[in-house]
This record gives structure tokens, sequence and C-alpha cells, in this order.
């Protein structure tokens, strides 16, 4: 007779990446590494590395569905995470995936990171797909993890200086989103991501690292946020332990490949391969 699971699960929906940097290989890794149980849902699969995307090939929307059914009917979850959704049709699986089971708590531990671009400059998700993300996912979602580019394309806001992010986290939570975390990474100085949930702000800053090796960050941090909401913490928690794990993932990352390599998500198991 099987036994009740006590180990936190996180599931997380997303696009593969063939090179190994980003995507549902980084989100496992990270779920690993943070003592987390990972399962997945792929939406799409992707022939990448480090230095571009070079071919998309969209999983069709009932298979994606019979991933997500699969995971939660047997395993259940702790916390979801999406990334690469990248069709309104994909979207539309996804969100209506969700609502099936109302009465799974984890299923509203929901991470969005709403990826639209990969870190070669390559498009994931299709122009006419934004207007789904914004009225579908981010109404459920406990947190959206935006990088500034995002942030603006979700807003329709521009974004300088730092009334300007405190303005597109108050809109983005205005879409219906329980709270937001807008990444600081594209300004200059200090990498300070802002933290919102509808009455208070909070700045996480860490000092900016000089290094290549940043491919995946965003896909790492909104899964080290979905394992933090999985093993139980508040959200404003999770996404203050995100941040040191990703950078010290960055910090203590290697050279792979030709471009933009990976974050070094078992920094703690691999001393030496920094």
């Amino acid at each position: 007779m099987a036994g009740v699971r006590q180990t936190p699960s996180a599931l997380t929906i997303a696009g593969s990446d063939s090179g190994g940097g980003a995507g549902v290989q980084a989100d496992l890794k990270t779920f690993a590494a943070l003592g987390v149980y990972g399962t997945s849902a792929l939406t799409a699969i992707t022939a990448q590395n480090t230095v571009a995307v070079t071919a998309v090939h969209e999983i069709p929307a009932d298979i994606i569905r019979a991933q997500i059914d699969a995971v939660v009917s047997d395993i259940s979850v702790d916390a979801v995470k999406t990334g690469m959704l990248s069709s309104i049709a994909i979207i539309e699986c996804v969100a209506e995936s969700l609502k099936q089971y109302p009465d799974v708590p984890g299923l509203k531990r929901l991470v969005v990171d709403p990826v639209m671009v990969a870190k070669s400059g390559d498009s994931l998700l299709r122009d006419d797909a934004v207007g789904a993300l914004r009225d579908l996912l981010l109404p459920m979602a406990a947190v959206v993890t935006p990088n500034i580019p995002e942030a603006e394309t979700l807003t329709g806001l521009t974004i300088v200086t730092d009334d300007d992010v405190r303005k597109a986290a108050q809109a983005i939570v205005g879409l219906g989103a329980a709270s937001v975390v807008i990444k600081g990474g594209h300004r200059d100085g200090p990498a300070t991501d802002l933290y919102y949930d509808g009455s208070s702000l909070r700045e996480f800053t860490s000092p900016r690292i000089e290094t290549v090796n940043t491919h995946g960050t965003g896909c790492t941090f909104a899964s080290a946020v979905a394992a933090g909401l999985a093993k139980g913490l508040t959200t404003e928690n999770a996404v203050g332990r995100a941040k040191e794990f990703v950078t010290e993932a960055i910090r203590r990352s290697f050279p792979i490949g030709q471009g933009h390599g990976p974050l070094n998500h078992f920094y703690k198991l691999w001393p030496e391969a920094h």
C-alpha cells in the first residue's frame, strides 16, 4: 500500500531547453537543489543552446492537459510554476486545466513567469498571445515574475526610473495577480528586484555579478519561488530565498558553451566546479 507523500512537490509547466540551461531542465534542477520533488508538463520542445534557439515544436493542447492531469491526479502538487506558453491555445489549455482542480490548494500557489524572449533574443511568445497571458493567467497567479521588458509589455508602460518600476508593479497587481516581483537585471547598478503584494513594497538587492553565465536566470528564480511556496513559505519570504539562491548560483557558475552559459544550480554539491 502506497504511503502518504511527505516531501513537498512542485509542477513546472514550461518548454524544454535541449541545452539544459533554461526551461523545464532548469526548473527541475532548481526544485531538486532546494529539496522539492519536481514534476513537469512540457508545452514545447526547443532546439536550443547557449547561443540561439534554432527550432520550436509546440506540444498539442490535449497532450499538455494529459500531462497536468497525470501529475495532479496521482502525485498532486504543492505549488506550480509556468514558463514558456507560446500560444493562445496553450495558455487557454493551462488555465482551464488548473481550474479543473479547485480542491487542490497547491494549484493556487501559482508562480507565473511571463516568458517572452530567450536570453539569445529569440521570441518564445507570440505577439497575439500576450493578451491571453494577461487576461487568463495573471488573475490566477500568487506571484508574477517579469523582468523589465516583460513588465513593459504586460502594462504598456515605459520603465526607466524607480518610480516607473513601482507603477508597473501596481499595474500588474491591478490586473488581478496577488503579488508581483519585477526583476531588475535589465537596469544599471545593483540587481534590485521590487516585490509588491497590493499593500506593501519591498526591494531585494544583490551586487551585480559580471558574468555571461545568466542563461535560465528567470526560469530558475521563478522555480525557486515555487519551491519556497511548496515548502510553506510566505510569498515574500519565498521571493527573498529565491533571490539568494539565484545570486549564488550565478556567482558559482562555470563556462558551458560559446554564448550565455547556465547557472550552477548544484553549487552546494559541486564546489570544485566553480
